[in-house]
C-alpha cells in the first residue's frame, strides 16, 4: 500500500517587497518538481502538494525542502525560504490552542511563525519586546507563537524578532489564516 502525504509549503518573502509571483506560476514551479496535486491558497505563498510514498524522516524532509528552495531560487532569481509541514502537523499546532485566553482585537494580532529551525536555547520564552509591541508567548521546535500589539495601527516586527543568534528562517501567518490554510490543504 502506497502512502500519500499532503504537505503545506509556507514560503517566506513571496509577494512582498516588490517580489511578485502569480500563484499560477508558483504552482507550475512546484509541478516541475514532480509534486502531485499542487494547489495554493491566497497570494502570500502557501502551496499544498502531495507526495506518494513520502518518508517522514527529518533527512527526507530537509532534502525535499532544499530541492524546492533551490528550484525556486533558480527560477525566480532570489532565495525563497520554505517551511514544510504536513497537514497533520499544522492541525496539531491549532489543536494545542497556543493562544488560549488571548483575544484578537483591532489592536492585537495572533501570529503563528513557522520556523526552519528551533529558537536558540538562550532565547527566553515568554518574551516581551522592549517597546511592548510583540510577545513571544510560546514555541516548539518548528513554531513560535507571537502576540502583536499594533502601535499607532501598525505592525512593524524587527528582522531579528527571535534574537541575533537565530540563524534560521521564519514566516508568519495570522492564526485565523493558518486555520483557513490547513482547511484548504485538507480538501481534495
Amino acid at each position: 500500500m502506497t502512502t500519500t502525504t499532503t504537505y503545506i509549503a509556507f514560503l517566506r518573502a513571496v509577494n512582498v517587497g516588490g517580489r511578485t509571483v502569480k500563484m499560477e506560476r508558483l504552482r507550475a514551479l512546484f509541478g516541475e518538481l514532480g509534486l502531485g496535486d499542487v494547489r495554493s491558497y491566497i497570494q502570500s505563498g502557501n502551496v499544498f502538494f502531495t507526495l506518494d510514498g513520502a518518508a517522514a524522516g527529518p533527512a527526507d524532509r530537509a532534502a525535499l525542502t532544499r530541492r524546492i528552495e533551490e528550484h525556486l531560487a533558480e527560477a525566480l532569481g532570489y532565495p525563497v525560504p520554505v517551511m514544510l509541514r504536513t497537514v497533520e502537523e499544522v492541525e496539531a499546532v491549532l489543536a494545542a490552542e497556543p493562544f488560549a485566553g488571548i483575544e484578537a482585537t483591532p489592536d492585537v494580532r495572533l501570529v503563528v511563525n513557522f520556523l526552519s529551525e528551533p529558537l536558540p536555547a538562550d532565547f527566553p520564552v515568554p518574551y516581551t519586546s522592549p517597546k511592548g509591541d510583540y510577545e513571544v508567548i510560546g514555541a516548539d521546535a518548528g513554531t513560535a507563537f507571537v502576540v502583536v500589539h499594533l502601535q499607532d495601527g501598525r505592525w512593524k516586527t524587527p528582522a531579528n524578532l527571535f534574537g541575533r543568534s537565530y540563524r534560521g528562517s521564519a514566516t508568519a501567518r495570522f492564526l485565523h489564516t493558518t486555520a483557513k490554510i490547513v482547511a484548504a490543504a485538507g480538501k481534495s
